[in-house]
């Protein structure tokens, strides 16, 4: 992979700000530029070393950039790519990491219809609860997958440019339609954020809530542990993936429906049967996982 001259991240937090550093780590970028809507953010993005410099305006920050990463929440992306249609030069690449991809695709055809060859959709299977510049490091990516989800319309290149990029920061790339990627993630990503929640939201809403906190303890710490990550981000990719999200909460609550049949008649046998079969299934998967190239991700 040639060395990027001048990458442009939208969005330097934790995802977008770890991009710069391992890639400043793997000495594969000279210059990065940040733009984002928070001036106190960039500013501490310079500050930090995450970023040369912060830019006002797209004009600018486009300006000579042969590669960019839009890394906001995805609630945001069709107002980004909107206003950084007019100012991407030709053979600028251009890639996301956003948790969902329909709605990113549709944004990308919308607005940047003259640029399909160079955009290339992506998704970083990594994150953690803490978010902003402060939280990024330049390790995140190191054995984490990262999805790609190419666009008929790609060139080759792009996709290589892409690919590399991320390997160089130490990911493991896998390719993926985006129909089945927002499938996949619906189920095993923003169905346990949206059950995680649920369930921390139903406990303090309660008049005991107080005890119940004081009482709650590592099963409960563990389950709920994604309940800290980013409000913002976890809405917008609950919303833009909602179709598939309610397909696989309609699936769960009918295994509740199941369960609780099951503690109705107080059928011990069959429940015992359930847990066994979900118990072999989470340990082999966890071994699975333990032996794979992708350490546990914190919060995708």
């Amino acid at each position: 992979m040639g060395v990027i001259d001048k990458l442009v991240v939208c969005g330097v937090g934790l995802i977008g700000g770890s991009f710069a550093l391992a890639l400043r780590r793997a000495g594969m970028v000279r210059r990065v530029v940040g733009i984002g809507r928070s001036k106190e953010s960039l500013a501490r993005a310079v500050e930090l070393g995450v970023i040369d410099e912060a830019s006002a305006d797209w004009a600018s920050a486009l300006d000579g950039a042969d590669f960019v990463l839009l890394a906001p929440p995805v609630g945001q992306m069709d107002a980004v790519m909107a206003a950084m249609a007019p100012h991407l030069a030709p053979g600028t690449v251009v890639t996301d990491a956003g948790s969902t991809k329909r709605d990113v695709i549709e944004a990308t055809y919308r607005h940047l219809g003259g640029h399909l060859a160079y955009t290339v959709p992506g998704h970083p299977i990594a994150g953690a609860e803490k978010s902003g510049v402060d939280a990024a490091f330049a390790s995140l990516y190191e054995g984490r997958r990262v999805v790609v989800t190419p666009l008929p319309e790609n060139e080759p290149a792009a996709i290589l440019r892409v690919r590399e990029a991320w390997e160089a920061c130490g990911a493991v790339i896998h390719e993926m339609p985006p129909q089945e990627h927002d499938r996949v993630f619906a189920a095993v990503s923003h169905l346990p954020h949206l059950l995680a929640f649920g369930l921390v939201h139903d406990l303090a809403g309660r008049a005991n809530a107080e005890q119940l906190f004081s009482f709650a303890a590592g099963g409960f710490r563990d389950f709920t542990r994604i309940a800290a990550s980013h409000p913002e981000m976890w809405r917008d990719i609950c919303i833009a993936n909602r179709q598939a999200l309610l397909a696989e909460l309609d699936q769960y609550l009918a295994e509740l429906a199941y369960m609780r049949a099951l503690l109705l008649s107080g059928d011990a046998a069959r429940l015992e049967q359930l847990f066994s079969e979900a118990r072999h299934a989470r340990n082999e998967w966890g071994e699975q996982f333990a032996n794979s190239a992708n350490p546990a991700s914190r919060s995708e």
